[in-house]
Formats: C-alpha cells, sequence, structure tokens
C-alpha cells in the first residue's frame, strides 16, 4: 500500500439526535466534536437524523422526517389542490 493516500479509519461515536442513543463503531469521517464513551477513551462524535434506534423499519413505527420544511412545500404545490366541478353535460 502507499503511504499518506488512504482516509484514517478510526473509532468513531455516532449519536442518533431524536433518540440520543449512541454506538461506537469505525469510520473514515471527519467531525469537529469528540465524546468521551463508556471505557473512558475521547472519540470523535458524528450526528446522525436517523439511525436503527429511530428507522421505520427497525421500530415498526412509521415517522415523518420534515427536513427544511419539506412536507409543508409539498402540501403547498399538490396537496391542496381542489379537483373542478365537471363540466355541465351538453343537452
Amino acid at each position: 500500500m502507499k503511504s499518506d493516500i488512504h482516509p484514517d479509519y478510526r473509532y468513531v461515536v455516532f449519536q442518533d439526535t431524536s433518540s440520543g442513543d449512541k454506538v461506537l463503531t469505525r469510520s473514515t469521517i471527519r467531525t469537529g466534536e469528540t465524546t468521551v464513551w463508556d471505557d473512558g477513551k475521547e472519540y470523535p462524535l458524528a450526528k446522525v437524523e436517523i439511525s436503527a434506534f429511530t428507522h421505520p423499519f427497525f421500530t415498526g413505527t412509521m415517522k415523518i422526517v420534515d427536513t427544511a420544511g419539506r412536507v409543508e412545500r409539498f402540501q403547498k404545490r399538490y396537496g391542496e389542490r381542489k379537483r373542478k366541478a365537471p363540466a355541465a353535460a351538453a343537452e
């Protein structure tokens, strides 16, 4: 392997922001935050909105995730359309 071309593969803590659950795993992600894990060591912290702790596939519950008002924008465009009244039958 060539030196200095591979990313730094290290332990990172991923935190689910909606539930607060944390997982320690290895990754190459760069973060500016750190946290102390159960073993007393400090690790980089990566925050995620959805993980296996809160994803509908794993929890069995449906949850709408509204990022930056996407649901409201969709409802404004398509959800409130009213059908035109049927044209009067030609006699």
